[in-house]
């Protein structure tokens, strides 16, 4: 017997990792059904409610309701089936018909068993709502075109036969009377498995069809605005590049208003324009999973989507790029102002360093003249000192000459008081000097 490894440390998210794979598994349907798919915007709020509206369902059918809400939720309730996807930014509710019945397609639908006013109060801002019919191949069917035609109001016909002719697939990704759309898949040679992959395809394909080009209307609002912008920063650039005399203050305010206007765009579409570039690759890998061939006259998915629906997206990226490059030609058009400023403070101090240097210079030419003055005055107190010593002396009955001894002291008394303030003056000029 294999000993189980206990002491080993496992992720704790280890379970969780493995069923990532299997949460949204793909379902099984018969060769006669009635889908519809509804996606919905949702907050975090709506979404507790929805859930909370969901275990109603389970009480108005009589059955037992979840207790725990999971991100892929599916239960039949006899020929009703089911099934809830919670994803990041929206919700999808499927309902399948399981009742064997020949109606004319579309005239029974997956919700067509739901419970009278159920539906009306499910909370969220519906993006997708459209139903797929499916149902056996005939040679009949196949060839009158007229006849699939009709279940679509006359609208034009976008198909093919994906899997290598083991199906068609005929829809106009259009809204019809009631407000929703409409697919039809003809089953030929697919197993119920199969069947299941290529409808959840077809559901994908158009759930993430809508949510990319959610982003459209988006870039549009913008784009009038990024052209005002944008001829406002070439005017202010073509100024700096003639070099004409600028009101430096005013124009830093209209690019700082520039660029805050174009950071509230980038926070407000940043995420819609990432989340349309990842709905669209979604969508493209779908198309090239169904493996797609012509049906004679009509336009292919992968056709109508390369046609429709990746331009649009283009002009979202191209519209996200632009505010990109808006947003780094702000800022090299800051800098250039910013160096401007900076050279013109630069010119102003060096002026105010000349006319501060040329202060100095009548300062120390002042200083030398009043270090003048400052010798004889100095001198004056000394002699003055001087003179009283000598008569203390000469009254103490020392005996000298007094006005010889005083005519003597005056030069060497200035002379010495000169020196002295001189070698005081060196010396702050080098403690100057080795600052």
């Amino acid at each position: 017997m294999t000993s189980q490894p206990r002491s080993l440390d496992f992720h704790p998210l280890r379970a969780d990792l493995y069923q990532e794979l299997h949460s949204r598994p793909f379902q099984v349907l018969p060769s006669r059904a009635r889908v519809t798919q509804i996606a919905l915007q949702t907050t975090p709020a709506q979404r507790q409610s929805q859930f909370r509206h969901l275990q109603n369902l389970h009480r108005l059918l009589g059955e037992h309701w979840p207790e725990q809400e999971v991100s892929c939720y599916e239960q039949d309730f006899g020929p009703l089936r089911i099934r809830r996807e919670v994803h990041m930014e929206f919700t999808t509710y499927t309902f399948t018909n399981l009742r064997d019945s020949d109606a004319d397609p579309f005239a029974e639908t997956g919700i067509s068993l739901l419970p009278d006013g159920w539906l009306n109060e499910l909370e969220g801002t519906v993006v997708g709502a459209f139903h797929v019919e499916v149902r056996p191949s005939s040679e009949s069917a196949r060839n009158e075109l007229a006849f699939m035609r009709k279940h679509f109001e006359g609208m034009r016909l976008v198909g093919s036969s994906p899997q290598e002719g083991a199906a068609r697939i005929l829809g106009t990704f259009q809204l019809h009377s009631d407000h929703f759309g409409r697919f039809m898949v003809l089953n030929h040679s697919m197993s119920d498995s199969q069947l299941g992959r290529l409808v959840q395809r077809l559901m994908e394909i158009e759930t993430y069809r809508l949510m990319s080009l959610l982003a459209l209307p988006l870039a549009r609002e913008i784009t009038p605005a990024l052209n005002d912008m944008d001829q406002q920063l070439v005017n202010i650039t073509q100024s700096l590049a003639d070099n004409e005399t600028l009101d430096e203050q005013k124009i830093l305010a209209e690019l700082t208003n520039i660029a805050s206007r174009i950071e509230a765009f980038r926070a407000h579409s940043t995420f819609r324009f990432s989340a349309t570039r990842a709905y669209h690759r979604l969508v493209l890998t779908r198309l090239e999973e169904l493996r797609e061939d012509e049906v004679s006259g009509h336009l292919t998915l992968t056709e109508f989507m390369t046609r429709r629906l990746t331009p649009a997206v283009k002009t979202c990226e191209a519209v996200g790029e632009r505010l990109e490059d808006l947003s780094r030609r702000v800022d090299r058009a800051s800098d250039m102002m910013r160096t401007r400023v900076e050279l013109a403070i630069q010119s102003q101090n060096q002026q105010l360093l000349s006319s501060m240097d040329r202060r100095s210079r009548i300062q120390l030419m002042m200083q030398h003249t009043v270090e003048g003055f400052s010798v004889v005055a100095i001198s004056y107190y000394l002699i003055g000192l001087l003179k009283l010593a000598l008569d203390t002396l000469r009254e103490a009955g020392v005996a000298f000459n007094h006005s010889l001894v005083l005519g003597v002291a005056i030069p060497v008394v200035m002379v010495l008081v000169f020196i002295g303030i001189r070698m005081i003056h060196h010396r702050f000029i080098k403690m100057a000097r080795r600052q």
